[in-house]
């Protein structure tokens, strides 16, 4: 974790206040429409490319990990997966307001998942589902695996494989692929609840020698696959972005400027709102449930959540700290916003400023021992004001970005919502 606390610090030194300095002011007497959605493309590339950089790294540890299986090994591998986590966690601000980042980011990113399609689970805890015939088809110790009314041949699981499996029949759950595939892969099953303790899956899964839980050699196969998929997925997402990738030439074409501050505002505003605040946070805390949690099975949702958030100030500020500690400034929205209403700009980065602080104290809790499922407890008072302090942080700050939308005269601009905090009484 220390590599991670490191970043964190970083990150927060890099804070500007909230009206901004003297850097910012010759910016925004310099800033166009143009130049803040070439920033934005220029940081799209820069946290792509640190995410497939952090992803090869946890591709190598994968191999080591399953041509040595160790406690070393499988620890190493482990940090790998959450030091990817901290730039691709600041890419999901791309989502929403662009086509291509849409229709690709389940694939390394789809959650929450059913882990018993993909290995073997904890019978007395895992329960029943009416939603997925397959939320148990465990596809590492089936080489003939019956799906309905179809047999899939797999003797050996690959890349192939796992693409042709992934959300099998549309059932969103039956995840093959991506980040939460891997961590599963690495943790196993978190059979806490609300107590300390991430998963607890040995190396000796992967150690043929000395199996434990059957099928080391497959479940070796799927997580190579898994691991080699993630770098080629990631390959993909940074050509778009790329200088004449179709995600890039889409949204800096000329004449357009209006549409592209449409897209980056409609990702900023949906991230805070319908999705960080609403699913991935306010819904846990209504139903109390462990289960939703980010990232579930490693226990590092606190951060996940921080670089989420994290993510909507680079884009607003246009900066960017990369996973080697260098500072990357360009035109940000700021930066119109402090020519045409400097106190709407205020009201921005004291909001980010806000939101910043309450992850903090998020993150902070969990590093001292509290881990974020341990904060969904019923009962627990000091964990209900944690994470409901970080979800009107959010929503407050969504009011903001409206304001922003309304100070640059954009219309029909849409944040995603979420039944937790528009429709309560549908939560059950």
């Amino acid at each position: 974790m220390n590599k991670i606390l490191t970043l964190i610090c970083g990150l927060m030194v890099s804070t500007t206040g909230f009206g901004g300095s003297k850097h910012d002011d010759h910016k925004a007497m310099n800033v166009t429409n143009t130049k803040v959605v070439e920033t934005y493309s220029d940081i799209a590339l820069k946290v792509y490319s640190d995410s497939l950089n952090s992803a090869k790294t946890l591709q190598k540890a994968i191999d080591n990990l399953i041509s040595k299986p160790s406690a070393a090994s499988l620890k190493a591998a482990k940090v790998a997966w959450i030091d990817a986590r901290v730039p691709y966690q600041q890419s999901e601000v791309y989502r929403f307001g662009n086509s291509i980042v849409d229709d690709w980011e389940g694939k390394v990113n789809a959650w929450p998942l059913d882990e018993g399609f993909i290995d073997y689970v904890d019978n007395t805890s895992y329960g029943k589902s009416d939603q997925n015939p397959y939320f148990q088809a465990n596809v590492v110790a089936n080489p003939k695996l019956k799906l309905g009314s179809t047999v899939l041949k797999s003797p050996e699981i690959t890349i192939h494989t796992l693409q042709s499996l992934h959300e099998y029949e549309g059932v969103e759950s039956n995840v093959a692929t991506g980040y939460h595939a891997i961590e599963f892969l690495l943790w196993g099953q978190d059979l806490n609840g609300h107590k300390p303790g991430a998963g607890q899956r040995s190396h000796t899964d992967y150690d043929i020698k000395q199996c434990t839980n059957k099928n080391c050699d497959r479940r070796g196969q799927y997580l190579k696959a898994a691991g080699d998929l993630l770098v080629q997925d990631l390959q993909y997402i940074v050509a778009q972005w790329d200088k004449n990738g179709d995600a890039r030439t889409k949204i800096t074409k000329k004449g357009k400027e209006k549409e592209a501050l449409k897209a980056i505002l409609t990702g900023m505003g949906s991230l805070a709102y319908g999705e960080l605040a609403g699913e991935r946070i306010k819904l846990g805390l209504m139903l109390n449930d462990p289960e939703e949690e980010h990232d579930c099975f490693s226990d590092n949702t606190h951060y996940s959540h921080y670089y989420d958030a994290l993510g909507i100030k680079n884009i607003y500020l246009g900066e960017y700290k990369d996973i080697n500690g260098k500072i990357f400034r360009g035109y940000g929205l700021t930066h119109l916003l402090k020519k045409l209403a400097p106190k709407v700009d205020k009201d921005m980065r004291r909001s980010l400023a806000n939101t910043e602080q309450k992850m903090d104290v998020l993150v902070k809790t969990a590093e001292s021992g509290t881990a974020y499922d341990q904060l969904l407890a019923p009962g627990n008072k000091k964990g209900e004001k944690i994470i409901s302090d970080i979800v009107k942080a959010l929503s407050d700050q969504t009011q903001v970005i409206q304001k922003v939308v309304a100070t640059l005269k954009l219309d029909r601009v849409e944040f995603e919502g979420s039944d937790s905090l528009d429709h309560p009484e549908k939560v059950n």
